[in-house]
C-alpha cells in the first residue's frame, strides 16, 4: 500500500525558510534603526537623519 503525501505533511525546503529569516531579520534590523533615531537623545543621531530626509526629498517636518 502507498503512502499519499498531503500538501500539510510535505517538508518546506530550506530555500524557502532561508529567505523568511532573511526577510524577518529585514524587518527587524529596519524596525530598530527606526526606533533608535526615531527616539534617540543623542543630537548627532537625530542631525544625521534628519539631513538624509531631507536629501531624500522626504518631508519630515
Amino acid at each position: 500500500m502507498q503512502q499519499t503525501r498531503t500538501a500539510a505533511s510535505l517538508p518546506i525546503p530550506s530555500h524557502d525558510l532561508s529567505v523568511v529569516y532573511q526577510a524577518a531579520l529585514a524587518m527587524a534590523l529596519g524596525l530598530f534603526i527606526v526606533g533608535f533615531v526615531g527616539f534617540s537623545h543623542i543630537d548627532a543621531v537625530h542631525n544625521a537623519a534628519h539631513d538624509v530626509r531631507h536629501s531624500n526629498a522626504f518631508p519630515c517636518h
